[in-house]
């Protein structure tokens, strides 16, 4: 249960409050108080969000409820409370930029920059959350009453070409690095860019055995099919796909097709569910907003090499852009879909959430972290049992970070007793 048993009223009052709208006759409030009760009592871990890029806004202040406002965050403390979650992987996201030494140095730098700010709203708010450096350490965490923040490392770009960089992330906190982004890297191919490794390159499978030394999940979200099935070949441990979705349902290429979902299953991995609407449902056609993002990145260059004032500026103007030219979002029930085809084909033990929020994702119903109480109202109509919901809502992937934890602990002590 999130906290103690007195929390527990005010966390269902909330989440009965969020799902009101949909309620109906006494049946329909049965299933309220009953997915309310589920939620409450499940460890509820989100497995991707961007919320640090909004770090980097020294006026941002992560514990304020940011509901209702514009531009609209959509993960803070208060929403993550109202929302019964417990914890979140907080992504450390750097966009692909130039494949040379001085490109190398700038992600790396940003990234740094990243984890430091994570680290001091960390310290800001240490009486709200605290950092999991450990599978275990979410429900001590929870136990506390707080929220469990872990890290991922999104897009394996600022490592470079140095090896050594992926302890050192390690050691600032990343619990998984997403190997790349939309465009490919020096690890491997991406899924929305051109065959230049044709899979892992020979130094990403360096990468990949020093992430699996360390006890570092490996994200195959982004990558190519190519090198996907590399990934699955190479890691001595399963894999995780944070933010993806089933391609059977929403043909992008960002998505998992379901020879994929059962070769992640035979690996014994975790796809975590996204609710970004555009890899859950195809998007009906919206010139006007594409036309007007385009025009905001050429503006920007791209975004890169923008200072704070400029990225928050930046920031502004496209969310404005969203709010001008709204999209058709996909439902919670589009979502619910999508679980339940992965379920069907790889398993009812290979499927989480990994939601992107502040990264682009929210689906009516569920538009920020306060909202999610209604996708497990959603699994509980379709008659999902509350020990599936909990292995959904965190205990898949738990299981992945532990078995990530257990091999290094087991190549550290061969290493020891070789040096015996």
């Amino acid at each position: 249960m999130n906290g103690n048993h007195a929390q527990f009223p005010l966390l269902l009052l909330s989440l009965l409050l969020t799902i009101s709208a949909i309620a109906g006759n006494g049946k329909e409030q049965k299933l309220i108080r009953k997915a309310a009760r589920i939620h409450a009592r499940a460890l509820t871990i989100d497995s991707h969000n961007d919320t640090p890029m909004w770090f980097t806004d020294s006026s941002y202040n992560f514990s304020e409820n940011h509901r209702g406002k514009r531009p609209r965050n959509r993960v803070d403390i208060p929403g993550m409370e109202a929302g019964g979650l417990d914890g979140a992987f907080f992504a450390v996201f750097v966009g692909q930029g130039d494949r040379n030494e001085k490109g190398n140095a700038k992600a790396f730098e940003q990234a740094v920059q990243t984890f430091k700010a994570i680290d001091r709203n960390l310290k800001l708010h240490e009486d709200k959350i605290s950092m999991a450096r450990c599978a275990d350490d979410a429900r001590s965490i929870e136990k506390e009453k707080k929220r469990a923040i872990c890290i991922g490392l999104e897009n394996g770009y600022p490592i470079g070409n140095k090896l050594e960089n992926v302890e050192l992330f390690y050691k600032l906190g990343a619990r998984y690095i997403t190997l790349c982004h939309t465009r490919n890297n020096d690890i491997c191919d991406s899924s929305t860019d051109s065959t230049e490794h044709n899979g892992i390159s020979k130094f990403g499978e360096n990468v990949i055995a020093e992430m699996n030394r360390l006890g570092m999940m490996v994200d195959v979200s982004h990558i190519s099919d190519e090198a996907f099935y590399d990934a699955i070949r190479l890691s001595k441990t399963p894999v995780i796909a944070s933010h993806s979705c089933a391609r059977a349902l929403c043909d992008s290429p960002r998505n998992l097709d379901d020879d994929m979902l059962r070769a992640l299953a035979e690996n014994g991995g975790v796809i975590q569910m996204c609710i970004l609407s555009s890899y859950v449902k195809t998007p009906d056609p919206n010139p006007r907003r594409d036309s007007a993002h385009a025009a905001l990145r050429q503006k920007y260059n791209g975004f890169k090499d923008l200072s704070e004032e400029e990225m928050n500026k930046a920031r502004k103007e496209w969310y404005a852009i969203d709010e001008a030219y709204p999209q058709q979002l996909a439902t919670v029930n589009d979502v619910a879909d999508h679980i339940d085809h992965i379920v069907k084909t790889a398993g009812i033990r290979h499927v989480g959430i990994g939601t992107d929020f502040d990264g682009g994702g929210g689906v009516e119903g569920c538009a920020d972290v306060s909202e999610l109480g209604n996708i497990t109202l959603e699994l509980v109509k379709r008659g999902y049992p509350a020990r599936h919901i909990r292995l959904i809502w965190g205990k898949n992937l738990l299981r992945v970070m532990r078995e990530a934890e257990r091999h290094a602990r087991k190549s550290s002590s061969r290493e020891g007793e070789k040096t015996v």
